[in-house]
């Protein structure tokens, strides 16, 4: 059973920032996709961001110029820095991995980012 740890949530003012971390296992740190997903209150859960072992990335077109995600192989992390935040932002944000751009097969347990307006 793949293990992601995710931190760096919490509660941040409408326009402010926070950066969302998450640890992987090496062995699938290397090789795999990795990414965040979330889902607000009431929706479904929706693509963030993904990050390939090339650093090539893709983004949920109304997040692109808000949110950044980037990895750190030395550490096995991958991170979402998230700018500007909006009350529709929050929500449960999860780390996800997978063999490609289009699956994913492991979900972190979630961590709480919440938006003040």
């Amino acid at each position: 059973q793949v293990q992601l740890v995710e931190s760096g949530g919490g509660l941040v003012q409408r326009g402010g920032s926070l950066r969302l971390s998450c640890i992987a296992p090496g062995s699938i740190f290397s090789r795999n996709v990795m990414g965040w997903d979330r889902q607000a209150p009431g929706k479904q859960r929706e693509s963030v961001a993904r990050i390939n072992p090339f650093d090539g990335t893709t983004y949920a077109d109304s997040l692109k110029g808000r949110f950044t995600i980037s990895r750190d192989n030395a550490w096995n992390t991958v991170y979402l820095q998230m700018n500007n935040l909006e009350a529709e932002d929050t929500g449960i944000y999860y780390c996800t991995t997978g063999p490609n751009w289009s699956k994913v097969d492991t979900w972190g347990q979630g961590i709480q980012v919440t938006v003040s307006s």
